[in-house]
């Protein structure tokens, strides 16, 4: 009963997207253009810089407040945080009043792993800009996060909370699946047309 409430906190904080919120203030529908999701990656496309980075603040705190909201309300519970944190994740990729379309997840799964391990986010945010940059495909940072957070928990701590990370993993390495064949014939768009403003909104 206890985990049931731990993921309806987590989900329903997870269905609070900002990119929705700014795009509908702009008359704009993402979900129609761009990627097609309510994510940070996709608002920095179609709205801007500002708008992308208050995105992903956004999402990365709810993720940081989820796990910690549930640790702290259920300390007894070994995995509430982990279990919080993925429920928020697909609180945000499938909100329940958008007709479970949202976003692609990996900002708020940067801030679960901010909430979980702070050290392994530091560690993991220089590693995701690194491979940003060079690969020009903000893709390929998302699946070095997703890929190692699990692995090195389930090395260092527990493959339990790996196993209940990997749950995350799958679903958001699917609503990126069509990102790979795009990368393969060059279609994907890279950062640095993103910085450029190439498919933003006038």
């Amino acid at each position: 009963m206890k985990y049931i409430l731990v993921i309806l906190i987590g989900y329903l904080l997870g269905c609070s997207n900002m990119a929705y919120y700014l795009a509908k203030a702009a008359r704009a529908d993402l979900r129609s253009a761009g990627s097609g999701n309510l994510g940070a990656s996709n608002a920095v496309v179609l709205l801007g810089w500002k708008a992308g980075v208050l995105t992903a603040v956004h999402d990365i705190g709810k993720a940081a407040v989820a796990v910690l909201l549930a640790k702290w309300l259920f300390p007894e519970l070994e995995h509430a945080g982990a279990v919080a944190g993925v429920a928020c994740v697909l609180g945000h990729i499938f909100p329940f009043y958008l007709k479970f379309r949202g976003g692609k997840g990996f900002a708020s799964y940067f801030g679960m792993t901010l909430a979980l391990n702070w050290r392994l986010a530091l560690v993991v945010a220089v590693a995701v800009v690194v491979v940003t940059i060079l690969t020009d495909y903000i893709v390929c940072g998302t699946l070095t996060t997703i890929l190692s957070v699990p692995l090195y928990i389930g090395f260092t701590r527990s493959w339990i909370t790996a196993l209940i990370l990997m749950a995350a993993t799958a679903v958001i390495i699917y609503k990126h699946r069509e990102n790979f064949p795009r990368m393969l014939n060059g279609t994907e768009l890279g950062l640095r047309s993103a910085i450029r403003g190439d498919n933003r909104i006038r």
